[in-house]
């Protein structure tokens, strides 16, 4: 096992025994084996709030007050993992005509500068455009989910979990459609790098994402179009014109959040009814629960874990947190606190408390929530419409991966 895992460093001295516990989000192999069993396990054998020596050493936010609470208070939570004021002096000194170094902008900074980058971006996703793209969402579920049919078992996550999203956010996007295994690819290599906290590292990695997009970015300012990089270049950032480093900051953000996340909703939903048949004929007898089923699957398997740095010394919830620690926002163990949710294991549309913070909470809140909610939807009816009563196929085991975005890399269903 210690072979797995990354390497453990020293414990510093705020940490006590009562909030140390070993755990490792990449590589913790009983969490990849199954991610939200693991979850359900930790919270019984470890704090709601622990630090861990592995990756570098921070904290993880288990429960479901301690996430609610620092999601909310950007104050003592900081987006900026890397304040901006070093950013800028390290943007300093680099030397003339160096390439701009892209941040993405607005997950990595605070209020009020949060709020200005964000401001463009509420339009195009509100629940009122993204509604209007339900109708060419669901022909491209359908179009999938038919061309999946024939073959009587297939890996649902590459026919239908992982296409749609991304052909779905690259229209919205007008990024060329040709091009995105090439966008899919790099962005897993960007996520499994992200653990990597190397300065160098780090802006090869921006410097590769932007790159991919540069010619389309640059294109769209002389040649506008009804898309999402054409909006962007026609909006202001609070009192000024938007200009390229803006666009690629913009670019960074959107690319990595709109062909990565959703997919895996998608698949732990798909994963969650295939071993559950009678959820199966419940819904497809009496559809319109769907909505509610939504819910609860995005509850029962949170999948995205948000990066905070501790601003300032302080004490918390009873634990002590210094300038500078690293805090995870587990939410997917927020979701699953038995002290906000009775018997959090169970999957219940029907529960009495169903709002859930797989989206996260305060100012932070996923922009895309109303764009995934409508894709969880539609594919979900489509598949539970199109397909016969479907279930795991046991001769392919289902692999997932940790880290900031939990979720499967294969389900195999057969029908």
């Amino acid at each position: 096992m210690s072979e797995t895992l990354s390497p453990a460093v020293a414990r510093p001295d705020h940490i006590t025994d009562a909030v140390f516990y070993d755990f490792d989000m990449f590589a913790d192999p009983a969490y990849l084996a199954n991610p939200h069993a693991r979850i359900l396990d930790m919270h019984k054998s470890a704090p709601p709030i622990f630090w861990t020596p592995r990756n570098g050493g921070h904290w993880m936010f288990v429960s479901h007050s301690a996430n609610f609470e620092a999601s909310r208070d950007v104050e003592k939570f900081s987006s900026e993992i890397v304040p901006q004021s070093k950013i800028k002096e390290m943007l300093a000194k680099l030397p003339p005509g160096a390439p701009h170094i892209p941040q993405p902008l607005p997950i990595n900074i605070d209020p009020p500068d949060h709020t200005i980058y964000r401001a463009p971006l509420q339009r195009a996703f509100s629940p009122k455009a993204i509604n209007e793209l339900k109708g060419s969402i669901r022909e491209l579920a359908i179009s999938l989910i038919e061309g999946m049919k024939p073959k009587g078992s297939a890996d649902f996550v590459s026919e239908v979990a992982e296409p749609l999203p991304v052909q779905v956010f690259l229209k919205m996007f007008g990024l060329p459609l040709e091009k995105q295994a090439a966008y899919r690819a790099l962005v897993k290599e960007h996520m499994e790098n992200i653990k990597n906290h190397d300065p160098a590292m780090i802006v090869r990695r921006m410097l590769k994402l932007t790159a991919i997009m540069k010619e389309t970015i640059l294109d769209r300012k002389e040649n506008p179009k009804d898309d999402l990089i054409s909006m962007l270049w026609q909006t202001r950032i609070g009192d000024r014109e938007t200009t390229i480093n803006d666009m690629e900051n913009y670019c960074v953000v959107l690319f990595t959040a709109g062909l990565d996340t959703v997919v895996n909703g998608i698949s732990l939903g798909a994963y969650h009814m295939a071993t559950h048949p009678e959820l199966q004929q419940q819904l497809r007898a009496d559809p319109s629960q769907i909505p509610a089923a939504t819910e609860e699957m995005l509850r029962r398997y949170t999948f995205t874990v948000p990066l905070r740095r501790v601003s300032n010394d302080i004490e918390f919830q009873g634990v002590q947190l210094k300038a500078g620690d690293r805090i995870m926002l587990f939410l997917p163990g927020a979701d699953l606190d038995a002290k906000e949710y009775p018997n959090p294991e169970v999957y219940n549309h029907k529960r009495e408390n169903s709002v859930h913070i797989a989206f996260g909470a305060g100012p932070h809140r996923c922009l895309g929530s109303h764009l995934a909610r409508v894709e969880l939807q539609v594919v979900y009816e489509e598949l539970l419409t199109r397909l016969p009563a479907f279930s795991l196929d046991a001769s392919k085991p289902v692999t997932f991966h940790g880290g900031h975005v939990v979720g499967p890399d294969h389900v195999w269903l057969k029908w």
